[in-house]
């Protein structure tokens, strides 16, 4: 990647340190490479450290994860003394609260430029109608103050431009979503067993594959529903952030604890770092979201060689070709998703084809290099 003629200095701001860590590094990375200097604005957290290894500095201002804008003076005020003492000349915010508390904060400080990279609005065509028009308004408000505004879903990007959610002459461009496909590849069955060894898994159990945070909205209520008539071990693998507002999965988890036949089918494996690993042990990958940006944990499977079985929402249905690559389910419908599951539970043929279709799919769409490489010459860097 050539360098930038110019230095520039650039904050790249989101709610918590997981954000940081797994989704913005490879772009921290990519900008530090292109001879800009790259500074890490986040609540604390543990995984912090671990960004601070690579080099890179990381200022903490704390932000919480609601909508009550009254909550946020304080952190708004931090971030505009923050921006004025840094000089920064790229503000870069990403995540819902975030973007706001960030772009108010940035133009109070009169940064020169300030760019947002949504990775999925928060309204969605399933929400209610008022609170949809509660959050687009949000978003029209901040966008007053937005240079330029990135989507990863092609569809959001449309969105964006429809509701004029930039501020006037604004360019708008979808950059998609990547993956590293040396660390996401296809594995061998020395690691196969040794996963599934690890877990109790017998070598021949069909395994289905879910990561994503411990709430309502990724789905978990219908597919531990649907897992009564899945005959096959699903691993889960994520937990709840401390930080999150969105609704629980008390009720489904505690059918897990007290169910002979969930408990049989269903491995709750928590936060795990070796999301490869596991991915490479699994035959069948499956995210039954109620709302996405462009989910990454589909990609990482597609670039394994897993087919996916998602629900029918942008993002996904981007990512996933129906017939293709994997299945497309309505939203909460556990029947339909036992359904698409069982389908390719009973396939292995199917499941080796549209697994090797979805990762020819990833290599050519969600290389992480070439998602990098288009944000940094889109932001002018």
């Amino acid at each position: 990647m050539s360098q930038s003629s110019t230095r520039k200095k650039i904050a790249q701001v989101c709610a918590v340190d997981f954000t940081l860590y797994h989704f913005l590094l490879p772009l921290m990375r990519g900008m530090r490479d292109a001879g800009h200097e790259v500074v890490g604005i986040c609540s604390d957290g543990p995984l912090l450290d671990a960004v601070r290894d690579e080099g890179f500095r990381v200022e903490t201002v704390e932000i919480e994860r609601s909508y009550n804008l009254l909550r946020h003076r304080k952190s708004a005020a931090a971030l505009r003394d923050l921006f004025l003492s840094e000089q920064f000349d790229l503000v870069h915010v990403h995540t819902p609260v975030a973007s706001l508390v960030g772009r108010y904060a940035a133009r109070r400080a009169q940064v020169p430029q300030v760019a947002y990279t949504a990775h999925g609005f928060y309204f969605h065509e399933h929400m209610p109608w008022l609170k949809r028009r509660i959050f687009i308004t949000l978003e029209k408000l901040a966008g007053r103050r937005t240079d330029i505004l990135l989507t990863q879903a092609e569809e959001d990007a449309e969105t964006a431009r429809r509701l004029r959610l930039a501020r006037r002459g604004a360019p708008i461009h979808a950059i998609g979503n990547g993956v590293d496909p040396v660390r996401f590849s296809p594995g061998g069955e020395d690691g196969r067993n040794r996963i599934r060894n690890e877990i109790g898994t017998a070598a021949d159990r069909v395994v289905i594959m879910m990561v994503g945070r411990l709430v309502a909205e990724k789905g978990y209520p219908e597919l531990i529903e649907a897992m009564r008539t899945v005959d096959a071990e699903l691993w889960v693998v994520g937990d709840r952030l401390a930080s999150d507002h969105a609704g629980g999965i008390d009720a489904a988890l505690a059918a897990v604890a007290t169910d002979p036949l969930l408990q049989s089918r269903i491995r709750l494996l928590g936060y795990r770092p070796d999301v490869p690993d596991l991915l490479q042990a699994a035959d069948i990958f499956t995210l039954p979201s109620h709302r996405e940006g462009m989910p990454r944990s589909i990609i990482e499977a597609m670039m394994t060689g897993l087919p996916v079985v998602a629900t029918d929402i942008r993002g996904s249905r981007e990512e996933v070709v129906g017939g293709e690559t994997g299945l497309l389910v309505p939203v909460r419908d556990a029947a339909a998703l036992a359904d698409a599951l069982n389908q390719l539970v009973a396939a292995p043929d199917l499941r080796a084809a549209w697994g090797e279709a979805g990762r020819a799919r990833a290599l050519d769409l969600y290389d992480e290099a070439k998602v990098v490489a288009r944000q940094i010459e889109l932001l002018g860097l």
